[in-house]
């Protein structure tokens, strides 16, 4: 019996270290035609590791061109909101953002006693008038241990 209990705990231990490697990203409002469109996310490493270095990288393509603006990013933890910021635009991606397709980059350690599990971060981008130009939610883990050379594509 005491074996069955280990390896059930050794499964739930396990599992979120081998969550899927890729996501799906979703629009906001999917009946909104946004100025900007997500082509693909790149998250390296994934899943993620608390005290490590994180790259979220959006490619995306935009009919208008942009100045400026900011990325107002929501994160939630099992469905719990737990953190906003705002970040600028330009400091992500090279402005002003010509028509066609450019990505945006972001980086970031997240703490050491951030808790392993599910998040949904949603990611809504303003232009200097503060007029949405896209809003995108996709989910993420963050695990124990850091996985070398791992990505998740949309």
């Amino acid at each position: 019996m005491k074996l069955l209990g280990g390896l059930v705990l050794a499964l739930c231990l396990f599992v979120p270290l081998t969550s899927a490697k890729s996501t799906d990203v979703h629009y906001c409002n999917k009946k909104t035609n946004y100025v900007v469109k997500v082509n693909g996310l790149e998250i390296d490493p994934y899943p993620i590791s608390r005290g490590k270095n994180t790259t979220f990288q959006i490619a995306a393509a935009t009919n208008e061109a942009i100045n400026g603006g900011k990325l107002v990013i929501d994160v939630s933890y099992f469905g719990f909101h737990i953190h906003s910021e705002d970040h600028n635009l330009c400091a992500e991606t090279s402005c002003p953002v010509t028509v066609g397709d450019f990505v945006v980059s972001h980086s970031q350690e997240l703490p050491g006693i951030t808790p392993p599990g599910s998040y949904t971060l949603k990611m809504t981008m303003v232009d200097e008038h503060k007029k949405q130009l896209t809003c995108i939610t996709f989910d993420f883990s963050i695990g124990f241990i850091a996985e070398e050379n791992s990505k998740a594509d949309m």
